[in-house]
């Protein structure tokens, strides 16, 4: 059995641990209702984005790249990660999806396929396992504008253009609820034909003509779906880690509450046991 000191140090290093976490939770809250608000008042502009899209590309035997599946030489991943961990399962079940994708689409050949990955979570774990990392962002703040992933997600749009890509996915985390977030794999690249039915294109005049307006804002689009990917990954982030806190504050609670037991129960013992030595050191003196 521990001595009285040793479980009083734990049961003092305990708390303290709890006060952490419980900060930490009370944090995660605070940023996660800005980053529900963030991602919420991002969908109206893609909601438009897409109408306008199929509207052009309603019953247009468009020729753009971005519209032509093409065969699939190689594959590009944009996989999206925290920068810090003590978040529950939430790189674990990103970085999860994207390697079973990866093995089972491309047995892990590395010129079949080609990362790029947000947040240093993912960064690390790719790069130690050997995964071929093409383009990494780390360090984005707590409520992302899209000024911080622009460059990416431009690299990415332009290595699909180029050819470098045959089609884009994006893997990440997408909230549904504090206690739910589901891992999603979504395809960017090329656009989806889904995407495009039914515009309603009579009602508009094109101005100088649709290829050269697809041409402008095919891209914006695939950076929007990119952009908004992310913001509904941290939303997703911080409720895990919201989570993750609050169990971690109540798991201390209850380790405190069984170490003040067995203390109570220790600190008996030595009492009862001075009492018998008392009783019996005073017996022998009779």
């Amino acid at each position: 059995m521990s001595s009285l000191r040793e479980i009083k140090n734990r049961i003092t290093s305990t708390k303290k641990t709890s006060q952490i976490t419980k900060a930490m939770h009370m944090v995660s809250n605070s940023k996660l209702r800005r980053a529900e608000e963030n991602a919420k008042s991002f969908y109206p502009y893609m909601d438009k984005m897409q109408d306008t899209i199929a509207s052009i590309g309603s019953g247009n035997d468009s020729s753009h790249p971005m519209l032509t599946k093409r065969p699939v030489n190689k594959t590009g991943y944009l996989v999206v990660t925290s920068d810090k961990g003590l978040a529950g399962p939430y790189n674990a079940n990103v970085l999860k999806s994207v390697t079973q994708q990866i093995k089972e689409r491309h047995n892990d050949n590395k010129e079949a396929y080609a990362i790029l990955v947000i947040g240093r979570v993912g960064r690390d774990f790719l790069k130690s396992r050997g995964y071929n990392v093409v383009d990494e962002v780390t360090g984005l703040p707590e409520q992302p504008s899209f000024k911080n992933v622009k460059e990416i997600a431009h690299n990415a749009v332009h290595r699909f253009e180029t050819g470098e890509f045959d089609e884009l996915y994006v893997h990440f985390s997408h909230f549904l609820s504090v206690l739910e977030q589901e891992v999603q794999e979504r395809r960017v690249l090329p656009v989806s034909q889904d995407n495009l039915a039914g515009g309603a294109a009579a009602n508009y005049e094109f101005e100088p003509d649709k290829e050269a307006i697809l041409e402008v804002i095919l891209p914006q689009y695939a950076e929007s779906l990119i952009y908004g990917a992310l913001l509904d990954a941290k939303a997703s982030e911080h409720a895990s880690r919201m989570t993750a806190m609050k169990n971690a504050t109540d798991n201390a609670k209850e380790l405190i509450d069984d170490l003040s037991l067995q203390y109570n129960r220790a600190r008996q013992a030595a009492i009862t046991q001075q009492i018998t030595e008392i009783v019996g050191g005073a017996a022998a003196l009779e």
